[in-house]
């Protein structure tokens, strides 16, 4: 289970990992993985201090997934795979997963490896969609 410390409750907190984030999508999620702050702000909260003390993650789930009880498995699911993912994410580091409607389909294993895959992507800053749209740019000019 995520420990709580670990989880992105307010919607401010979601608002700026939006703002600030970088995106990436693998498979049945879409990730915005927001690096550690800087180290010159100082936390507002004590809440806010013991969470910089650790990576978060927050979780969107739509109604477009489905209803609730597949909502919630879906949730169930992402929330465990990224508790087993958190100790490889940098300290301070703000994580939003969003699954989209094909993570209903989608098993524990696939959906733990689309994370891995779009943390990744985020985290370098290399998504697949910017990688060959720049190398087609790049044919053109030759």
């Amino acid at each position: 289970m995520l420990p709580a410390e670990a989880r992105i409750r307010r919607s401010r907190d979601f608002s700026a990992v939006l703002k600030r984030g970088r995106r990436a999508a693998r498979g049945g999620v879409v990730v915005h993985w927001a690096p550690p702050a800087g180290a010159a702000t100082e936390p507002e909260t004590p809440s806010d201090a013991e969470a910089r003390s650790t990576a978060r993650a927050g979780f969107v789930v739509s109604k477009a997934v489905g209803n609730a009880v597949v909502r919630n498995r879906v949730k169930r699911r992402l929330r465990h795979a990224a508790a087993e993912q958190l100790a490889s994410w940098p300290v301070g580091s703000d994580v939003v997963v969003r699954a989209t409607p094909k993570s209903a389909g989608r098993d524990f294993a696939a959906l733990s490896r689309d994370l891995a895959e779009a943390v990744e992507a985020a985290r370098s800053g290399k998504d697949r969609r910017r990688a060959r749209h720049s190398g087609g740019a790049d044919r053109r000019k030759t």
